[in-house]
């Protein structure tokens, strides 16, 4: 499964994956291009060694997920945090005003989050069984739902909005 151009095309299908990835882990659009470009060099050295026994979007999301993290806590120290956080580019179908604040508020919440909180509420929101977390993640499912319920309420009382019940 070395092939090149099933690599690259296996990329562009899963960018998805990569661009929320790089939204949660990093502020700035030159961190998230910075990251982006990371992860597909981490996916690129990795992909001679991804033999198909797990799903390539649960192969990806490791890599990931290890690239974000990581890069994460070397530049830690680094950071200079923004006031104002910008929304994604792949949220713009989000036309109104309001709608767009609330999202504004639910990403400025999940960054405060654990970097494995962050990757926990990621995998949720985008509807994966604990049984997937737990081979993306390597953490057992149990551990899991107790993050997801800290990270809920951590959420709930950083959000002030009535659509995520605060």
């Amino acid at each position: 499964m070395t092939d090149s151009g099933n690599f690259l095309s296996l990329v562009e299908k899963h960018k998805g994956i990569l661009i929320k990835v790089c939204s949660l882990y990093a502020r700035r659009q030159d961190e998230r291009d910075d990251l982006f470009q990371e992860i597909v060099i981490q996916l690129w050295k990795a992909w001679p060694s991804f033999e198909g026994r797990s799903q390539y979007s649960t192969w990806l999301y490791r890599i990931a997920l290890n690239t974000a993290i990581s890069g994460l806590r070397k530049r830690k120290t680094d950071l200079v945090y923004m006031d104002h956080f910008e929304v994604p580019d792949h949220a713009d179908y989000y036309t109104d005003h309001t709608r767009e604040e609330q999202l504004q508020s639910l990403y400025a919440a999940i960054h405060e989050l654990p970097e494995i909180d962050r990757a926990v509420v990621m995998l949720y929101l985008e509807d994966h069984s604990y049984e997937e977390m737990e081979d993306i993640l390597g953490i057992n499912q149990g551990t899991l739902r107790v993050k997801m319920n800290r990270a809920k309420e951590k959420l709930k009382k950083s959000i002030k909005s009535p659509l995520y019940g605060a």
